[in-house]
């Protein structure tokens, strides 16, 4: 195209954006790149931004060839750009040079102020993002939730994220393009702040659309925030406004979201403005320190503490994808335990010096060990998640960044080792590494396979998350509720990793301990048998005798267990959700078949004739092996039977069900946990309404022990008879 072609199919008015027209030439290439630029800027200006742009090709490929501007004015609007003395000039990035000086890049962004080099974990998780082109894609979208009641004020709102970004330098931070990947600060970057009325979306269509949609660490901000509802008058008839907080694990990880969201409180309570300057420390001190430490020790530990090379991760406690398995993608499942378990459980392990996350950690093992069938001692092996901030560097404890650090972890379980042992061990272990959470899995690999070996399975991770402790002693709720806002504990929801299976786990506002498994969707059909034998594990364990139980009695304990009574079968079923019993329903996947009707399981037959029944009811999802444990407990002469699956609304079909209880003779005892009471309830005024004898209902909550339960129902069944 010749100049005055350009100029008629170009004509230069006040606001027209630049121009660039390259013309890329013909091989060998060794003339020097010339560019043309039409646009509404003067020589200096222009001068001025050519060389912005050019530093910011420097600061995104620092390796590639350097050249000197020349530019030529040609008449308002109309300049001649000229790359002189290239190292190489066929090799210059020419097109990233007219991207830039066009602003096709990033028109939130400003220039570049400065490169860093990505610390060793953030190589890691951006290759493996990279890697994700699998149909399922998001991989390392962490999202974190939490509901705002009160009056929100929008415009405050919006500028006190945009203060948020302005102070730190993470929330302008990009991964740049090239083979060796830099991160690059910008001077600038808009807050990312989505705004939705109530009504205008479902909170979980919403949630799981924003994972869905991802982030992409290669653009400035990687945190995007919506807002579902809210406004500056508050409505005693409108529902809570929610927020979601979505980010990517290589710029910023869980703990990272949680000191965001509470230096945003402060500055919306401050009016929408921090005070002070940008935050120092920062991951560019983070990562000046990670170069500057010695990997020696480090590299001695981890290839002591490595299993031998070639040897397997551990089998994974879920099902295998069945033959012929077509799901693909993300489930979920979650188990809770109430704050009174979540108590007993923290107290249990402190007494044998250890904390909930061992505890967590030896349930998981003792679920691995299992999966493995053997009889003897065996090694287990899976990924723990460390914080990554109990490292001697000032300040990291209130650093926003990519530190949460999966590693290795492989120990022996002996069946004839106790429980203590089995906590003792993990917590030696867990102590041992803490000099060592700055060191990454891609490292320990190296160290211990050799840099062009291919890295092994990644079997299963575990995370346990802790919240950051309040910077000052009552917290930002008092000063919150002076302006009538009250904002609950914020929940992390499930984010896909690089594991097949992760059990995360965290407190949620009441104290109660949540359990979420995020695994692929071929492993369905066996996880929510898996998150109720955890659940009953975690319930249990604090309730048996402590120095004298070992391994082999939680194996034997197992032994006989039956998958849970509703788990879900074949490819493709429903995902589960746990409660603390193992209480299953569906929440994600294809729709759960129909119930079948309910059918009267014998757990013990009566020791004579006419000695009565016990009649315990199922929970819905309750593993089997629960009530077949109760029934071994149960010390009485009545026979103890299972009704499985829901009580009938129909009386005909309700009656039914229940003849063979009837003809068996002698006295009935119903028994159940919270929740079957109601279906208890039905089934004693059925009895009643056919002539027979109400039984006696025994109703315990989901925290009774199943030998307590045993023994209650005893007396009761005593005092029937």
């Amino acid at each position: 195209m010749t100049t005055d072609d350009f100029s008629r199919t170009y004509p230069v008015s006040p606001g027209t954006p630049m121009a660039v027209v390259v013309d890329p030439g013909e091989p060998p290439y060794d003339a020097p790149p010339v560019l043309e630029l039409r646009g509404p800027l003067e020589t200096g200006p222009l001068e001025a931004a050519v060389r912005a742009a050019l530093e910011r090709v420097a600061a995104r490929l620092p390796d590639g060839p350097s050249c000197e501007p020349r530019l030529r004015r040609h008449g308002p609007g109309h300049h001649t750009l000229t790359l002189t003395a290239c190292d190489a000039s066929g090799d210059f990035p020419v097109g990233l040079l007219a991207d830039l000086l066009t602003g096709a890049t990033a028109p939130s962004a400003g220039p570049f102020v400065r490169s860093l080099a990505p610390s060793p974990l953030q190589r890691d998780l951006l290759a493996d993002a990279d890697a994700d082109t699998g149909p399922a894609t998001g991989r390392h979208v962490g999202q974190l939730a939490c509901v705002w009641h009160g009056p929100l004020d929008p415009e405050r709102f919006t500028a006190a994220w945009q203060s948020l970004v302005d102070r730190e330098s993470v929330l302008r931070s990009a991964f740049g393009s090239g083979p060796e990947p830099r991160i690059v600060v910008h001077d600038h970057v808009r807050a990312d702040v989505v705004r939705l009325p109530h009504g205008a979306a479902d909170w979980t269509a919403l949630v799981e659309g924003d994972r869905r949609r991802g982030l992409d660490p290669r653009s400035p901000g990687p945190l995007r925030v919506t807002v579902l509802g809210g406004g500056p008058v508050l409505s005693v008839t409108a529902p809570p406004t929610r927020l979601l907080l979505t980010y990517h694990h290589a710029l910023l990880d869980d703990f990272s979201a949680r000191l965001l969201l509470r230096e945003f409180t402060r500055a919306y309570l401050a009016g929408g403005r921090l005070p002070g300057g940008e935050r120092r420390p920062d991951m560019g001190d983070y990562t000046h320190w990670l170069a500057r430490q010695d990997t020696a020790a480090a590299r001695d530990f981890w290839t002591a503490a490595a299993p031998p090379p070639g040897a397997a991760h551990s089998p994974l406690p879920a099902a295998a994808p069945a033959p012929g398995a077509t799901g693909t993608g993300t489930g979920r499942a979650r188990l809770r335990l109430t704050p009174a378990q979540t108590k007993r459980l923290a107290a249990w392990a402190a007494g044998w010096g250890g904390t909930e996350s061992g505890a967590l950690q030896a349930v998981w093992a003792l679920l691995l060990y299992r999966a493995t069938g053997s009889a003897g001692p065996e090694p287990v092996r899976f990924s723990v998640a460390v914080p990554g901030r109990g490292i001697p560097f000032e300040g990291v404890e209130r650093l926003p960044g990519a530190l949460r650090n999966p590693l290795p972890l492989s120990l022996v379980v002996d069946p004839r080792a106790t429980v203590p042992d089995l906590l003792a061990d993990l917590r030696d272990r867990a102590l041992e590494t803490a000099a060592y959470e700055w060191v990454t899995a891609g490292q320990i690999h190296a160290w211990t396979h050799g840099p062009d070996l291919p890295s092994a399975p990644p079997g299963t991770l575990v995370v346990f998350e802790s919240p950051p402790r309040p910077a000052d002693g009552d917290g930002l709720a008092p000063d919150l509720a002076a302006q009538g806002i009250r904002v609950d504990a914020p929940v992390t929801l499930a984010a896909r990793t690089a594991f097949p299976l992760t059990l995360a786990a965290q407190h949620d506002q009441h104290g109660g301990l949540v359990l979420t498994v995020s695994h692929d969707r071929g492993l369905a059909p066996g996880v929510a048998d898996v998150m109720a034998r955890a659940g009953y594990l975690l319930h249990e364990l604090p309730l048996m005798p402590g120095a004298s139980t070992t391994v082999a009695d939680i194996m034997a304990l197992l032994a006989d267990a039956g998958t849970a009574t509703t788990a879900p079968r074949g490819a493709g079923a429903p995902v589960a959700e746990a409660d603390a019993t193992g209480a299953v329903t569906a929440t994600d996947g294809e729709e759960a078949a129909p119930a079948a009707p309910p059918a009267l399981v014998t757990l013990r037959p009566a020791r004579h004739p006419g000695a009565g029944t016990v009649c315990l009811l199922a929970a819905p999802g309750n593993p089997r092996f629960a009530y077949e444990l109760l029934a071994r407990s149960y010390g009485g002469a009545e026979a103890v039977v299972l009704l499985g699956g829901p009580v009938p609304d129909d009386p005909h079909a309700l009656h039914t069900a229940l003849r063979p209880l009837t003809d068996a003779g002698g006295h009935l005892v119903l028994g159940g946990h919270s929740g079957s009471g109601a279906g208890a309830y039905r089934i004693a005024r059925c009895i009643a309404a056919h002539g027979g004898r109400p039984p006696l209902v025994v109703l315990t909550g989901t925290s009774t022990a199943a030998a307590d339960l045993a023994r209650l129902l005893e007396a009761v069944a005593e005092r029937a008879g």
